[in-house]
């Protein structure tokens, strides 16, 4: 649509046709809810085995609820991902600065996918070159095109990005800031977001300053243990205080409740842990320095948030 660049793709209300498919397309294969699945709908099979057990789990089991009640299966695209927001008055899209998710829940992009294990801003795959590509290629004629279809967007576009041989392609379009990506995109904003707003709202955004610090920033998330699967609530939580004593530390809270002066676990991800700093490396420890001072029974958390990024800039 649009020509916007995308892995080829079928949809399906029928699983016996689904698996078919599949079985027809090989692995390595995508198997996506078509509905909000909180971050965790989507399977990048390995094996044709694999793919069939997605395609049953969402589509007969209904794991996801009525989100899964149609699936979307595409070809697994290669390459490095990224995120790309976007703010928009409907006619001006303007990208807010480059950032990367960790959606696997253990090191090494390894285990199932979640909503997000952590995230770092910028993502040094999304070159400047790369970033006039995307803007150019992407979310210009997104937002052009909604917009001559009678259906202006105005808002925050979210694109998922697959960086491939063959440049950017779209994963996935929300309309909505991303989780974890926003937590290290935001605080590198320099500029009165209210404003920004306004502007998306009024039809001005092109006349609107942005402005965002250059050191990069990186969070962390701390999740209980068993996500994504199964996991208990209700665990207390300490050391917050402690983690923010550094000024270039935020903690955003995620899954967490009060109970009378305690605080609790109370979902999958529990915690942001957010660092600022001047370089890659001295961000990473900032953070992770945070972390160690977060104490909760069951947490978990990856240990190589941002390393991507290290090797990429090590050459």
């Amino acid at each position: 649509r649009w020509n916007i660049p995308t892995a080829r793709y079928a949809e399906f209300d029928d699983p016996e046709a689904a698996v078919a498919y599949v079985r027809d397309q090989g692995a390595p294969i995508v198997v996506k809810a078509d509905g909000l699945a909180a971050g965790k709908g989507v399977t990048v099979a390995r094996s044709v085995e694999a793919a069939e057990t997605a395609i049953r789990e969402a589509m007969v089991s209904r794991v996801f609820g009525d989100a899964g009640k149609r699936v979307i299966i595409e070809e697994c695209l290669e390459g490095e991902e990224a995120s790309i927001l976007a703010f928009s008055d409907g006619n001006t899209v303007i990208p807010m600065p480059s950032s990367q998710d960790h959606k696997p829940v253990f090191d090494g992009d390894q285990g199932p996918n979640t909503g997000g294990m952590g995230a770092y801003s910028p993502a040094p795959v999304v070159t400047p070159e790369l970033a006039t590509e995307i803007e150019e290629r992407i979310l210009k004629p997104c937002i052009a095109g909604m917009a001559a279809e009678g259906a202006p967007y105005t808002g925050i576009l979210y694109a998922g990005l697959m960086v491939t041989q063959d440049g950017p392609k779209v994963v996935e379009f929300n309309v909505r800031f991303g989780d974890p990506e926003t937590q290290v995109v935001l605080p590198r904003m320099v500029s009165d977001i209210v404003p920004v707003f306004l502007a998306c709202c009024e039809g001005n955004l092109g006349e609107t300053p942005i402005e965002y610090q250059i050191g990069p920033c990186v969070t962390v998330v701390m999740a209980s243990g068993g996500y994504p699967k199964a996991y208990e609530k209700g665990k207390e939580i300490a050391g917050i205080t402690d983690a923010e004593s550094d000024p270039d530390v935020m903690v955003f809270h995620a899954g967490t409740k009060r109970d009378g002066d305690r605080l609790l676990t109370n979902g999958g991800r529990v915690l942001n842990v957010t660092a600022r700093g001047a370089t890659l490396v001295e961000t990473i420890d900032r953070a992770y320095a945070a972390v160690q001072k977060i104490h909760f029974d069951g947490a978990h958390y990856r240990t190589d948030i941002g390393r991507k990024a290290l090797a990429r800039l090590n050459g």
